[in-house]
């Protein structure tokens, strides 16, 4: 009888372990599945559902049916090339270029099975044991972080950390910086990344912190990473003055998917052609292909150029307009609770720090589920750290794409559970 246990692998021992990304999605994906009755889904990074831009997929993938009927077969029928299809990467080389003279090739470019997969990609083809076993590291130098890049390493090792400075600003709100007289770099330095603006927090990296980062990076030989999955050019959930960023050495990422489009889970990546080439091989290796319907869907916007204006037009205003009326509904709620908001200057998510909050994160994010609320406890996003930092037990992040209407009373809600903590019942 064949052996219920999986072998004894150190990939086997890492995955079973489960992660913070695996509880994330689990718990919504529960909720979901069984109908979230009174339940204020304030966690995950499920974009919301535009009314204009649900009836512009509609609108298209229509419009291919009946005008087209060649391309929806061939959408569902044919399998691209590994680096993605060749139109569509001709309209994403084309498009970056015109707009923003950066002088890309087709070798530029290659299309992943969504972001997750291109950062599993990346981090374990830029990091790791190299060929005098020695470890190759991932550097991340805003700290809190993506909760999907932690356990994307195949080495433990594989990544390391720095925490940010803080900032206190007046009305309550906060910011975080990179502290760049405290970045850990050594030799095992290979790739530093982060997300612009970052996830969970919205902080926005301005233009000038971009171009140290990537001065630091040309000076020890290191690839720059970049996160544009809530980004500009598109979908451009940024609500601060800045440009996108390319250069030497840069990797690029962005997403289908804040354009509403999840489940066609369809990423871009953008960077020099040993990278791209190495990635479109990965794509083969592990999947033979990608998907094609996110490709084919909006195609027709990449070669108008439409995508960003489409970006900019409905994408933008719309959670620009919720995150306005999501800090308002925190201060009115949290008036007299100890409660700082992180400076919301972009994504779909506020970030809130509990100053002195008592008995963690993890007991909060259960109170909080018992009450109704269904936030992400901060400390998961406070990976990778050399060691613990308080703070990582004092924050939370909440998503206010969903129901914004109901958000006033969810506000309520989760100040009433912040308040007994502090009040110690």
């Amino acid at each position: 009888m064949a052996s219920s246990r999986l072998p004894s692998t150190k990939l086997s021992r890492k995955l079973e372990k489960g992660s913070g990304i695996e509880r994330l999605m689990d718990d919504l994906g529960r909720a979901l599945e069984e109908g979230a009755g009174d339940l204020h889904m304030l966690g995950g990074g499920n974009p919301a559902p535009i009314p204009e831009v649900a009836q512009r997929w509609r609108a298209l993938m229509q419009g291919m049916l009946s005008d087209q009927p060649e391309r929806f077969d061939r959408m569902l029928g044919v399998y691209d090339p590994q680096q993605g299809n060749r139109r569509y990467i001709r309209a994403i080389v084309r498009l970056f270029n015109e707009t923003y003279g950066w002088g890309l090739t087709e070798d530029n470019v290659v299309i992943t099975n969504g972001g997750q997969t291109a950062y599993f990609y990346l981090f374990n083809l830029l990091a790791g044991l190299d060929d005098a076993g020695q470890m190759k590291r991932v550097l991340f130098p805003l700290m809190p972080e993506y909760i999907g890049y932690a356990e994307q390493g195949m080495h433990p090792e594989m990544f390391v950390a720095a925490p940010s400075k803080i900032e206190e600003l007046p009305d309550g709100l906060f910011k975080y910086h990179v502290d760049f007289e405290q970045l850990p770099w050594d030799e095992s330095i290979s790739a530093l990344c982060v997300s612009r603006p970052t996830n969970p927090t919205g902080n926005v990296l301005t233009d000038d912190e971009m171009r140290h980062l990537h001065r630091l990076c040309r000076e020890r030989d290191a690839y720059l990473i970049v996160d544009n999955a809530y980004g500009a050019p598109f979908p451009d959930m940024i609500f601060t003055d800045i440009q996108p960023f390319w250069g030497e050495d840069v990797v690029l990422t962005y997403s289908l998917s804040k354009l509403g489009l999840p489940g066609v889970r369809t990423g871009i990546v953008i960077g020099p052609p040993e990278i791209c080439r190495a990635v479109s091989s990965m794509n083969a290796i592990v999947g033979l292909a990608n998907g094609n319907v996110g490709q084919a869907l909006t195609l027709p916007l990449f070669e108008s150029g439409e995508i960003i204006r489409f970006a900019q037009e409905h994408v933008r205003p719309y959670y620009q307009d919720r995150s306005q009326r999501a800090v308002e509904a925190i201060r009115e709620a949290f008036a007299d609770v100890p409660c700082r908001i992180h400076v919301p200057e972009g994504a779909l998510f506020l970030w809130l720090w509990f100053p002195g909050l008592p008995g963690g994160g993890d007991l909060l994010y259960e109170e909080l589920k018992a009450a109704g609320v269904l936030v992400v406890p901060g400390h998961f996003f406070f990976h990778s750290l050399p060691e613990p930092w308080q703070h990582a037990e004092e924050c939370i992040r909440i998503n206010y794409a969903m129901d914004i209407e109901a958000f006033p009373e969810a506000a309520k809600t989760m100040a009433d559970v912040v308040r007994k903590r502090f009040n110690g019942s």
